[in-house]
């Protein structure tokens, strides 16, 4: 009985453990998805649908925040927040280029698509 008992308290730390690992998980946007981050990029909602639309300062604002990690502004374009919202992804990755961001990371490949 003892032993049982053993095995079932180590067992149940291995599951908290594995749970806090899993809680503790990082991904492309850190400890957000990606559907959260896009999100924030409502104010690019028509720049990333029309590339004649202008780009505004609020968007630029928020594609700068992001695209300090280029994995999260790809998963962010990529999601399924921006797919349902009709973010046209050809578009979207025109975005930082608009804004003029100087740092982006030009020629970074995003899933079909390369950063101008």
């Amino acid at each position: 009985m003892a032993a049982a008992m053993k095995l079932i308290s180590v067992l149940g730390l291995i599951v908290l453990i594995s749970l806090g690992k899993v809680v503790d998980a990082a991904g492309e946007c850190g400890k957000s998805s990606p559907d959260n981050e896009a999100m924030k990029l409502a104010p690019c909602a028509e720049a990333a649908q029309d590339e004649n639309a202008p780009v505004s300062a609020s968007c630029c604002a928020q594609v700068r925040k992001i695209g300090q990690s280029p994995k999260c502004l790809c998963a962010v374009m990529l999601s399924n927040t921006a797919k349902a919202s009709g973010i046209k992804p050809e578009i979207a990755i025109t975005i930082p280029k608009r804004c003029n961001i100087a740092n982006r990371p030009v020629g970074y490949k995003c899933g079909a698509y390369t950063l101008p």
